[in-house]
Formats: C-alpha cells, sequence, structure tokens
C-alpha cells in the first residue's frame, strides 16, 4: 500500500509541476515566426560560369528567371532574356536574402550569388495574420511581401515615401480622395489643385479597403491597379520604383508585378508595415500626415 500512495504523490507532485510551467508562459497576442523557415525545397541546379546582368541572353538566364519565379521573385516572362523585370527580382532578391543595403543593390547574378539562389533559400512571414492571406513591406529593405498560409506569392522591390516635404500642382479623378463629394462623384470630372504634403508612409498594422482598375491620378501622384489600406495611401504600380524611397507616402511596385498584386489580397487583409525602429503593434494603425493646400498655387 505504500507503494501505491507514493506512486500517487508523485503523479500529483508531475501534474502540479506542470500546471505551473504552463502557467510561467506568458500569453502573447503577437506571433512572431523567424524569418528563416521553409518555403521553397532544395534544388540541384548547376552553377553558373559568368555573371549575369541586364541585356544578357541564354540559357543560364532562363535557368535564372525559373528559379526566381519558384521563389516568387516575379522574374517577368522566362524567356532567357534578363531584362528590367528579371533585374528588379534581383534587386529584391539582394536587398531581402543578401541583405545588401537598399540603395546599394546590383541587378548583377554573380556565381556566387547564384550558389546561394539555387540553395535552400527560405523565406517566411515576419507575422502569422489573422487572415489566410496578407502583405509585409519591409521599409529599410525596400521589399513588399505577399503570404498565403504562411508561404510567399510574391516577393517584390518596392520604392515607399522618402520622408520630404512636398508642394505640387496635382491632379485628382473624379472619386479618389479631395474629389469625391456626390457633386463631384456626378459630374465625373478631374480636378487640378496645389497640395502641400509630407511623403511618409507610417509603420503599423493596416487593413486593404478599396481598389481600383488601370491608371488612377490622385493626390498622391498616379497610381496603377492602386490597392488602397491607409486613407490616400496605397500598394501601386509605377512606372519609376528606384533604389530608394521616391513616393509621396504610397508602396510603389514596378507596372508588372501591379498586375499580379491585386490578385493576391482581398478586401479586409492585413498589411503589415515594419520600419526598423519599432514594432507593427506599437504603432497600431496611425493615419498619414495631413495635406493642405498649397499656398501659394495659383492657376495662372
Amino acid at each position: 500500500m505504500l507503494g501505491v500512495s507514493a506512486a500517487l504523490v508523485l503523479v500529483v507532485m508531475v501534474v502540479v509541476a506542470l500546471v505551473l510551467e504552463s502557467r510561467a508562459t506568458p500569453e502573447t497576442s503577437v506571433q512572431v515566426v523567424p524569418t528563416t523557415s521553409t518555403t521553397a525545397a532544395p534544388v540541384m541546379l548547376p552553377p553558373i560560369t559568368r555573371s549575369l546582368k541586364d541585356g544578357d541572353e541564354g540559357d543560364d538566364v532562363r535557368m535564372l528567371q525559373s528559379r526566381l519565379a519558384e521563389l516568387k521573385f516575379a522574374p517577368g516572362p522566362i524567356d532567357g532574356v534578363f531584362g528590367r523585370s528579371t533585374t528588379q527580382a534581383i534587386w529584391a532578391f539582394e536587398k531581402l536574402v543578401m541583405k545588401v543595403r537598399s540603395d546599394k543593390a546590383t541587378g548583377v547574378v554573380t556565381p556566387e550569388m547564384w550558389d546561394v539562389l539555387r540553395g535552400d533559400v527560405q523565406i517566411r512571414p515576419r507575422r502569422i495574420a489573422d487572415t489566410p492571406r496578407h502583405a509585409e513591406a519591409y521599409l529599410p529593405e525596400q521589399v513588399l511581401v505577399t503570404f498565403l498560409g504562411g508561404e510567399p506569392t510574391l516577393i517584390s522591390h518596392m520604392s515607399s515615401g522618402d520622408n520630404k516635404p512636398w508642394c505640387e500642382e496635382v491632379v485628382i479623378d473624379a472619386g479618389e480622395e479631395g474629389n469625391d463629394s456626390p457633386e463631384q462623384i456626378a459630374a465625373g470630372l478631374p480636378l487640378k489643385v496645389g497640395i502641400c504634403g509630407e511623403s511618409v508612409t507610417p509603420a503599423g498594422i493596416f487593413t486593404f479597403y478599396r481598389r481600383s482598375s488601370g491608371t488612377r491620378e490622385t493626390k498622391l501622384g498616379t497610381l496603377y491597379n492602386p490597392v488602397y489600406f491607409n486613407q490616400g495611401i496605397a500598394v501601386h504600380g509605377a512606372i519609376l520604383v528606384p533604389l530608394k524611397p521616391a513616393s509621396h507616402g504610397c508602396i510603389r511596385i514596378p507596372m508588372s508585378v501591379a498586375q499580379l498584386f491585386p490578385a493576391l489580397v482581398q478586401f479586409r487583409d492585413r498589411i503589415y508595415v515594419f520600419d526598423g525602429v519599432k514594432e507593427p503593434e506599437e504603432y497600431g494603425s496611425p493615419l498619414p500626415p495631413a495635406d493642405r493646400p498649397d499656398p501659394n498655387y495659383t492657376t495662372t
């Protein structure tokens, strides 16, 4: 009987210890996932014998494009021609995977970089969203990624706000912010005004809530296939997407990528904007700086 009693005491002690251990682990609503988890299985691709860059052609370029597409870096047509879309895809790879400073990306694939590219490249989200799809914008790296179920569906070079003040004459299409009263929408006419603002892309957590197809003229400039997430700030296609922040606050992506992006996010999907200073949750959902009429603007 003593042996049975001792066993019961031991079981009780183990249960109590497990309960105490579970209580000692604080709960958190933020799930930070390491950025080195699996998305693409290793592949056995041959090495390259030359550095590949814009203007090059050949089977090695086609192999590079196929690998970039497999990893969701959107290189454009897999045609063996190293063009602008492939260059921008390499920029994104350099900045996100090779940790090259955002303004120092070269777009050149050396044999050494190819060894990384053909290896076990692993991209995972920094956050687990409450929707199957979400996007993450990394301002220090100037890279935008969309995810579905924790796996990347698109990885793109981007350009965000340059944090500078600006004053410009802008054209605003009917229905866009600043030209969206019922009377203005009914008239359907563009509005030309002088506006001053600050080119800020706020960090934080936001929700996609509106989109337009084609080209739209707005306070923040010309937007192609915009998907809005913070008042007038949107992810949109642009002809100029340089290797540094250059927008009035929006997230610019290449025109070819903007043809893909809208189908990869839906209304109410999250976008997490990281600035490298604090976590998005610490910012909440801050509005961009308010614009104002240009006091020096004249139509003459």
